[in-house]
């Protein structure tokens, strides 16, 4: 996984909230621990705030918290949060007019939902409590 994607900023800093599930991190303690931009660090946060995975509070105490305990949220469910697909779909809005175009895109979409399932349920095996516990 490419270390500046969404989700790869969301896993990294998920996992390091379930060390401590309870504390308060700020947007800016994170992007430098991510060594990003707070404004990207809320946009993706923003996301799982969305999604019900985390909570967020203004002022001088405010921050970011985890919503759940870690061991109910799995990697699907942040990967589901930030709608970032990692495999490519195959859609467009006009059907090929040529016959043979039309069938490898009706067959290469169906295989690629195949492997979009199989990822999310893949990603729903592990929680970030586990991320977080591994060696």
């Amino acid at each position: 996984m490419k270390r500046n994607s969404r989700l790869s900023l969301a896993l990294h800093t998920l996992s390091h909230m379930a060390s401590d599930p309870d504390k308060m991190r700020t947007s800016a303690d994170i992007a430098d621990h991510a060594g990003t931009n707070p404004v990207v660090v809320r946009r993706v946060l923003g996301k799982l705030r969305e999604a019900g995975l985390l909570t967020s509070e203004k002022g001088h105490a405010g921050g970011w918290r985890l919503t759940r305990n870690p061991a109910e949220i799995s990697l699907a469910d942040v990967y589901l949060a930030l709608d970032e697909r990692l495999v490519a779909s195959n859609t467009t809005q006009d059907a090929p007019s040529c016959s043979v175009e039309n069938a490898l895109h009706q067959r290469v979409s169906s295989v690629l939902e195949d492997v979009e399932q199989s990822l999310i349920q893949k990603l729903s095996e592990t929680s970030i409590l586990e991320v977080r516990r591994a060696p």
